[in-house]
């Protein structure tokens, strides 16, 4: 029986029952094709002064001027700094707040409370951010009085904790932290999957040793916990870093107004205005060939530094 399990099937008998797998297989891969791959070609742009009229191929060559010109554009660098500051809030807080409340969450012993608990924090993260953030800018809305103001604003005020409603969207000083904070709420309760996973397999023993020991949960969490699951935190870390130039374009996009350019302005949403707002084809190209030149550098960084800390590696 054993030596007949171990016979491999003939070649076009595996390939016909594959044949459904390639098939599932072919509207993703053309999928990908057509809208990640053919469109670097038109990467060409950021070295022509590009006319649609003219075409890829008719259109004047003008090798770096258009960099040249994107280091004076005065919206350039204000929007990497943006990018470079939302985003690395973003990867802090969608690294402490899923981590802390993987922890907390790991500490109750009701299970259906438990599961009632995962399932509400999952939810906003399968929600867009078209339809989050018409939720959230009625929920955040200043209001032209107080009795018209958005939900929190309301609480805010019934409480005195503040005076006037406060313009979360659009104070510049303000619309950062609005970003980030949303973003780590959407996103933690997904987030902490990774982090529930690895604390399954922390070995209960070493708990119970810790306990005869004397050490109570917060020494077990310091001692036993933390130490069992850094290698995955110092992963979520480390894989993070390629994410550092992407703030989020469909939140920021859906958000933000004039009024927070100077805080809240982004790199891809700098590339929307100049392309597809200004019509300058060839000078938004090169800041989306900056951004992914400088975004693949940091994934090829974060993979090297995520094999070395944490051996994980892709190949």
């Amino acid at each position: 029986m054993s030596r007949a399990k171990s016979i491999k099937r003939p070649y076009h008998v595996r390939k016909k029952r594959q044949r459904v797998f390639h098939l599932m297989l072919f509207f993703p891969v053309l999928f990908l094709f057509v809208f990640n791959y053919l469109p670097i070609f038109g990467l060409v742009m950021a070295f022509q002064d590009f006319q649609p009229g003219l075409g890829f191929l008719n259109s004047r060559w003008v090798g770096l001027e258009n960099f040249r010109t994107l280091y004076y554009l005065p919206d350039f660098l204000p929007a990497l700094r943006n990018t470079l500051l939302i985003a690395l809030g973003k990867i802090i807080g969608n690294i402490v707040v899923p981590l802390s409340f993987a922890l907390l969450l790991n500490e109750v012993k009701n299970k259906f409370f438990k599961k009632t608990v995962q399932t509400a924090t999952y939810l906003p993260y399968f929600l867009s951010w078209v339809v989050l953030s018409g939720i959230l800018i009625n929920f955040l809305s200043q209001g032209n009085t107080g009795n018209d103001a958005g939900l929190l604003n309301q609480v805010l005020l019934s409480l005195g904790i503040v005076k006037e409603p406060v313009n979360f969207l659009g104070d510049k000083n303000i619309f950062p932290w609005t970003m980030i904070l949303s973003d780590v709420w959407k996103n933690f309760g997904y987030n902490a999957i990774v982090y529930l996973a690895a604390l399954t397999g922390i070995d209960p023993g070493l708990y119970e040793a810790a306990s005869i020991d004397g050490a109570g949960r917060w020494k077990q969490t310091i001692h036993v916990t933390l130490p069992g699951i850094a290698p995955i935190i110092t992963l979520m870390t480390v894989l993070s870093i390629g994410n550092i130039l992407n703030a989020g374009f469909d939140q920021i996009f859906n958000m933000y107004s004039a009024s927070v350019y100077s805080t809240g302005d982004i790199v891809d949403t700098l590339v929307y205005r100049l392309g597809l707002i200004n019509q300058q084809y060839s000078l938004s190209a090169a800041v989306g060939f900056f951004k992914s030149v400088v975004s693949g550098i940091l994934i090829v960084v974060s993979y090297k530094l995520a094999d070395k800390f944490a051996g994980y590696r892709v190949f």
